[in-house]
């Protein structure tokens, strides 16, 4: 039976088809098709992946948008037994308004091993590399958890940089970080990316912070603890909230005064986070169309070994079995 090592190449497949689905439609103005053609080009490829497979969560159902539906059954069914949570489109409006920093984006492990946050409501989040493992809690002020982060990479706050999603709800932290000195990135959509960015030293960002979406921290989650990183996540409570909505969230199993670790949320040492680029960000470029066919950006980062891949894949569409109707007759 196939290893999740051995499959990670496929893997990376179901985020490309799922990135170039998106990428038909940069900048019309319909997320709904720009989520339909993802998950129908993913969903061709990963039904023809050597797993028995569930997605036990996609990104989308929340907002009445096209999704995989929840436990719904993928692979041919002869591979090992795995569990994905899926987000075709991290990044639908900002793909449909052709802006920055949308992925398609996937985590894998045998079956059992994620805690999904349910889609109700949103998650403070924050995440960096390695050397802040230990040392941050989400208990702390924010002022406090960036000292310490700049202090684990010896930078000066001058020089250390914050990534955090665009939103009114950030309004007051966004305050709190300019009075601090330090460089900001606001991005219009797509923390997994974001997250993903703050373990690869190369990327010149530091931390992430904010509050976004449950799903979402599950997949990144994975790619945190993939690179070495450390990734918390507590429940947002705030004003504008439903009243009920704690309630729901408890029924369901969530401790709603519980920081979550990635160790929590993507359990074991069996794990694959994949992603592509739809549009140019600061993970991933953007798919680009050529004549015979498209051009790619991913990365793949596994455990237990901790490999980080990039890769630029070249497609062309003639004769290809699910991209055959977009060759140039």
């Amino acid at each position: 039976m196939a290893s999740l090592r051995a499959l990670a190449p496929s893997l990376t497949r179901i985020t490309i088809a799922a990135a170039v689905g998106a990428a038909l439609h940069i900048g019309k103005g319909d997320s709904d098709i720009v989520d339909q053609t993802a998950v129908d080009f993913s969903r061709a490829v990963l039904n023809e992946t050597e797993v028995d497979g569930e997605v036990i969560c996609c990104e989308g159902p929340k907002d009445n948008a096209p999704a995989f539906s929840r436990r719904e059954k993928v692979g041919t069914g002869n591979g090992p037994k795995v569990e994905f949570v899926v987000d075709p489109v991290d990044g639908t409006t900002a793909t449909s308004k052709g802006r920055k920093d949308a992925i398609s984006a996937l985590a894998c492990a045998p079956s059992g091993c994620f805690q999904v946050l349910p889609d109700d409501g949103y998650y403070f989040k924050v995440a960096t590399d390695y050397q802040s493992k230990g040392k941050i809690s989400l208990d702390m002020p924010i002022e406090e958890i960036v000292q310490t982060v700049a202090s684990q990479k010896r930078l000066r706050l001058e020089n250390f940089t914050v990534i955090i999603l665009e939103r009114e709800r950030h309004n007051d932290i966004l305050m709190r970080l300019r009075k601090m000195g330090v460089r900001i990135i606001l991005i219009p959509d797509g923390d997994i990316a974001a997250s993903v960015v703050t373990c690869i030293p190369s990327s010149g960002i530091d931390l992430l912070l904010g509050a976004g979406a449950g799903p979402e921290a599950t997949i990144a989650a994975t790619a945190v603890k993939c690179l070495g990183g450390t990734m918390q996540v507590k429940v947002w409570q705030d004003k504008k909230d439903d009243p009920n909505r704690l309630g729901r969230l408890k029924s369901e199993g969530v401790d709603v005064n519980r920081i979550y670790t990635q160790d929590e949320l993507a359990r074991g040492d069996q794990l694959v986070f994949a992603a592509s680029g739809v549009t140019k960000g600061e993970l991933l470029d953007g798919v680009r169309f050529v004549s015979e066919g498209a051009l790619v950006n991913s990365i793949c980062t596994r455990l237990p070994s901790g490999t980080f891949e990039k890769s630029e894949t070249i497609l062309r569409f003639k004769g290809h079995p699910v991209y055959k109707r977009l060759a140039i007759s």
